[in-house]
């Protein structure tokens, strides 16, 4: 008798969440990104195509001098950009992933924008892989192409269940440099809100995968971690290592101390970034992240 797989809720609310988040992220790349993710990552260079006659205004560097003898008609090498990419998708799991103060956590702007990419990259026939981090590497999917293999890695957004809490920017990057022995064009989505402790390794390693790979930061915040609303005496908890600590949000002093904190621990963030030449765009749980994607295609 043919046994029939029953299937959870929880996956069907996993696939209804794909689902949606196939539409919407499509939608984007066939309308807006498509050619300005072409334009803003290119190739790794350029390839021999054909050979062809001379013609007036061709570079005569590009001369074939063999054929032009063979023939005894001056005839050009004719180059194409080699345009297939591998782009890798590090996307930061840890638990600050599930904070957000409006109708999105960072989580699910993660995941659009980390589907969006995805999808523009396949529409340019380039391989997509990932790699999902909390404080180690939770989960390696290697590069490859298809629109079965962008809704894989949907999926293990939409779905997956880290092991770990905690944050660690290094070991991902160090991850990416060992595991990939060709160039490729990485994408780190993550709050950027590592422990104190990493980041002397996450300086290292960010130089290091630098210059193997085309690394690009895109940091997802929510306005409340930027400035805390006068709601009176509150519990706050540390999402990644569950520390509790009673404040009053009614003291001005409070909160001026909160965002100063805020502030110096973004301009460390965007300093390391910035040294290791790498281009960020800034994203708000609660603003379209399409403006600050277009924009940060723009810079490149």
């Amino acid at each position: 008798m043919e046994k029939k797989v029953v299937e959870t809720e929880s996956e069907r609310e996993i696939l209804k969440r794909v689902r949606k988040v196939e539409i919407k992220s499509r939608g984007l790349s066939n309308e807006i990104f498509a050619g300005k993710y072409h334009s803003a990552f290119r190739g790794r260079g350029m390839s021999f195509s054909e050979v062809r006659e001379y013609r007036f205004g061709d570079d005569v560097r590009d001369i074939d001098w063999n054929v032009t003898a063979r023939s005894r008609k001056p005839h050009i090498k004719i180059y194409e950009e080699e345009r297939e990419l591998t782009v890798m998708l590090l996307v930061d799991v840890s638990g600050s992933r599930l904070f957000g103060t409006t109708t999105h956590t960072k989580k699910n702007i993660a995941t659009e924008v980390a589907a969006v990419l995805a999808f523009s990259a396949s529409q340019n026939n380039d391989k997509v892989g990932c790699i999902l981090f909390s404080d180690k590497v939770e989960k390696f999917i290697p590069p490859k192409k298809g629109r079965a293999h962008i809704l894989a890695i949907i999926r293990e957004l939409v779905g997956f269940v880290p092991q770990d809490a905690g944050t660690s920017l290094s070991e991902p990057l160090r991850y990416l440099t060992n595991v990939l022995p060709k160039r490729s064009t990485a994408f780190v989505l993550s709050d950027f809100l590592y422990a104190d402790q990493d980041e002397q390794p996450f300086r290292e390693a960010l130089k290091i995968a630098s210059r193997k790979h085309d690394l690009i930061g895109i940091r997802i915040y929510d306005r409340r971690e930027e400035e805390m609303p006068d709601v009176g005496i509150v519990e706050l908890m540390d999402a990644e290592t569950g520390r509790k600590v009673w404040t009053d949000t009614s003291s001005a002093a409070v909160r001026q101390r909160y965002r100063k904190a805020w502030e110096v621990r973004v301009a460390a963030i965007d300093a390391i970034l910035k040294q290791g030449k790498v281009d960020t765009a800034a994203v708000d749980t609660a603003e379209d992240y399409v403006t600050e994607l277009i924009k940060l295609f723009k810079q490149r």
